[in-house]
């Protein structure tokens, strides 16, 4: 609410001159910008001389990249209504929009539609259990045909799309293939976390919510010389306090120092890390299975790390792909977590066997990002 406070007058005060063409791309919220800045870049390297502008919805993605320097503005979406739809694109009058996966506003792809601007929706995946697809779904479905073509990650979504009459359809795949691998291919070292890992085997939980917090506890008390890193989904002081309690013996690592550590548990207090630490582990954990849903596991199997998560997945294309290729393992309880962990740690040709097969799923599974340019 406080930062769409007058966001047209805000946005209508960034364009007071002529602007090349723009390209206007949403995200809903962090994972979609993450799924949408490779399209972002290689816009920006393709065409120097083109705008970019980027909204989100949800203040998760908006306060931690209001200041990402590849594009030339950010704003929050102003709120979905005839109104601010007519008078935003009044202001920015893009070229081009790309949406992000999902985040259907009606009045906005309407408007796009009205005035015949080309409008993509990338990375996009559907399920049968979508309004889009039900006896009550044609107001959604009215939303469907504003877009000029889709870019989708399987033929499953291709055909469903296609059961409604909608065949301006291309499976291209999922961009965060693409992401994950340019991550991985700039890595940079941390310092404090090679010291803090030495030549130990090492367990690395990201994204973790208090129940995956829990279980880890009482899966890792029979692996006293394990090296745990902990980075939890939410760093604010109430979850790290609870943590603490978790795991007394801990240190953060805001108060860690390279030369002496008695801990064998790092937790991570701070944001922007999380995709550098898959590097060190010797088997990861994704969080979010014991709530609503997982996390990105694609961040640790670009690595080539067995990935762990727990048994909320069904709903995330890339986790299924990952057990179906062998290198995801989803676990219901601290004694299977322990179990799986017994077992890649005391078997090497089984760790290297589960590495392996994670790391080649992400390989074979990139090149999204040059189909949709291709068409754009």
């Amino acid at each position: 609410m406080n930062g769409r406070r007058n966001i047209i007058e805000v946005i209508a005060g960034k364009f007071v001159t002529t602007h090349p063409p723009i390209v206007w791309v949403h995200c809903s919220s962090l994972g979609e910008f993450e799924q949408g800045r490779p399209i972002i870049e290689k816009l920006k390297s393709r065409d120097p001389d083109s705008k970019i502008l980027l909204t989100f919805f949800s203040p998760s993605g908006y306060e931690i990249r209001k200041d990402f320097k590849g594009v030339d503005w950010v704003f929050y979406l102003p709120m979905d209504s005839r109104s601010n739809a007519k008078s935003f694109i009044d202001i920015i009058q893009p070229s081009l929009v790309v949406f992000v996966k999902y985040d259907y506003w009606y009045y906005y792809l309407a408007e796009c539609k009205k005035r015949k601007i080309p409008l993509v929706m990338i990375s996009a995946i559907f399920r049968k259990e979508q309004p889009f697809f039900k006896w009550y779904g044609p107001l959604h479905r009215s939303m469907l045909k504003c877009f000029s073509h889709f870019f989708v990650q399987d033929k499953e979504s291709s055909n469903l799309l296609n059961s409604v009459g909608i065949t301006n359809v291309t499976v291209s795949g999922d961009t965060r293939f693409d992401r994950v691998i340019e991550i991985a291919e700039n890595f940079k070292p941390i310092d404090e976390i090679e010291k803090f890992c030495s030549d130990s085997q090492v367990f690395v939980a990201g994204s973790t919510w208090p129940s995956d917090e829990k279980i880890i506890k009482e899966a890792v008390t029979d692996f006293p010389d394990l090296k745990i890193i902990i980075a939890p989904h939410e760093i604010h002081e109430v979850h790290l306090n609870q943590l603490k309690q978790i795991f007394p013996q801990a240190v953060l690592y805001s108060q860690f120092t390279t030369h002496h550590s008695p801990s064998n548990i790092l937790i991570i207090d701070n944001i922007g890390m999380l995709s550098r630490l898959y590097y060190y582990a010797t088997i990861t954990y994704i969080g979010g299975g014991f709530d609503k849903g997982i996390h990105n596991t694609l961040e640790a199997g670009v690595y080539g790390k067995p990935v762990i998560f727990g048994p909320n997945y069904k709903k995330f294309k890339e986790a299924i792909g990952l057990i179906e290729a062998g290198g995801g393992i989803s676990v219901n309880s601290s004694n299977e977590l322990s179990y799986h962990l017994k077992g890649l740690l005391s078997d090497k040709k089984e760790l290297e066997e589960t590495s392996k097969r994670s790391f080649d799923f992400v390989q074979q599974n990139k090149g999204a990002t040059e189909k949709i340019m291709n068409m754009i």
